[in-house]
């Protein structure tokens, strides 16, 4: 529930703040939102803008998210183990040492967010500490760090947002070609504004789920790229063995966005993951 609450809290942020810039800020400016030039401008505000934001807001939705713990500073001996480890990846990787957060799941798994790679962030699951070994687990981190290093959270962010741009600006045009169709020779009748809006939300689905399509592919090479740089950190056996643990896991528990940023993703038709068996193979 609190996932559900925190994410349609973020949105609604954004439509508000976008929201005011479209309808007080912009015509200020003079810029007019009737022409094709003005629907784009909005457009590019709303989906590169919402983007934007939610990577902002990264760090903040995980770590209430999942509930983890941030243990950087831990007194604990096994968490600055831990600490340790990362802290010589991020070395080996070029990167500042990100935050490192634990949280509490039986799913196997681990994730990467944060805006840049000065203020990354790098969650692992108690699961995946319980369950697989010092070297696997030092794999995963590696990929994790990987991610940081290659800058995926804002690269995704970038085709996420343009992706989003040309969804609701696609959306708005054919809304108004069939709102123009039910208009009579004096321009009379039209659609009527809720009705163009529930036309606007429909496309935007079906528009969004191709776009889904296209940024799922980017980030299924991502995947590759990060196992990639794991196995320059850890060497390729040991990528390899922590991707073969993680057949016996549970399902992804992760939601959102994050599910992106997993070791491992939930797979099908709107894959975020190749296959660990694909993985594995390109790793060999």
């Amino acid at each position: 529930m609190n996932r559900i609450f925190l994410f349609l809290a973020t949105n609604l942020a954004v439509m508000f703040v976008f929201g005011i810039f479209a309808s007080i800020v912009m015509p200020l400016l003079g810029i007019q939102s009737d022409g094709l030039g003005g629907l784009f401008l909005i457009c590019l505000l709303f989906g590169m803008g919402g983007s934007f934001i939610s990577l902002q807001l990264s760090k903040w939705l995980a770590k209430r998210s999942v509930n983890g713990q941030v243990i950087n500073d831990s007194n604990e001996r096994q968490a600055q183990d831990l600490v340790r480890r990362v802290q010589k990846l991020a070395d080996n990787a070029g990167i500042p040492m990100p935050e490192l957060m634990v949280y509490h799941s039986q799913d196997v798994n681990a994730f990467a967010t944060g805006p840049s790679k000065n203020n990354a962030l790098v969650a692992v699951s108690s699961g995946l500490l319980n369950k697989m070994s010092d070297q696997e687990v030092d794999a995963v981190l590696a990929h994790e760090i990987s991610h940081v290093a290659n800058g995926d959270m804002v690269t995704l962010t970038l085709i996420q947002g343009v992706m989003n741009t040309f969804v609701m600006f696609f959306a708005h045009i054919v809304t108004g070609i069939i709102d123009n169709f039910f208009r009579n020779s004096q321009g009379e009748g039209g659609l009527g504004f809720f009705v163009r809006f529930i036309v606007v939300s429909v496309l935007q689905t079906i528009f969004g789920i191709g776009a889904s399509i296209i940024v799922n592919w980017f980030s299924r090479k991502r995947e590759y790229a990060a196992d990639k740089g794991a196995a320059n950190l850890v060497g390729a056996a040991s990528m390899i063995a922590a991707l073969e643990r993680l057949k016996g896991g549970v399902e992804s528990d992760l939601e959102g966005e994050m599910v992106a940023f997993g070791i491992k993703g939930k797979l099908g038709l709107f894959a975020t993951h190749p296959s660990l068996d694909d993985r594995i193979q390109a790793l060999r």
